[in-house]
């Protein structure tokens, strides 16, 4: 690529960009045990924070629920935004259904329609660090401790 250096705030919004109109993102989580298990899933983005839904009995509902930490890949390797983030666990049942129409509508996956059992993993991003290649790798930290540093 060798495009120049995008500011920190430019790579701020081309971030809120891209959780805005991205459909999938990469969830890597790790058991109990620090076995790791990496899996694309569909998310909504409400400006706060992300919501995505799983099986509760697949490696990834598990991992979510039990350690309640995710590190999350959004876009390619030369432009990658990494999130660091708290994980709350949702019943399907006990999201707001305008919530619920809304990740469905977004994604075009409902999982309050399966049989297989499923809950909602809100995310909540504590880090977030964007980057496209060598030349971003300084400031590449845009978010740190939950608060926005631009």
């Amino acid at each position: 690529m060798n495009a120049d250096a995008r500011s920190r705030a430019q790579r701020r919004r081309d971030t809120e960009h891209r959780l805005t109109h991205d459909i999938d993102i990469w969830v890597a989580s790790a058991s109990a045990d620090g076995t790791p298990y990496l899996v694309p899933l569909s998310f909504d983005w409400d400006g706060t924070a992300l919501l995505t839904a799983t099986s509760t009995t697949s490696p990834t509902g598990r991992n979510l629920a039990t350690t309640r930490s995710v590190r999350l890949g959004l876009g390619d390797t030369r432009d990658v935004t990494m999130i660091e983030g708290e994980v709350d666990v949702l019943d399907i049942d006990a999201l707001p259904t305008e919530q619920g129409d809304r990740f469905a509508a977004r994604t075009g996956f409902d999982p309050r329609t399966l049989a297989t059992p499923y809950r909602w993993f809100r995310i909540i991003p504590r880090r977030i660090q964007a980057w496209r290649e060598v030349n971003e790798m300084t400031g590449r930290e845009l978010m740190r401790d939950g608060r926005w540093l631009i």
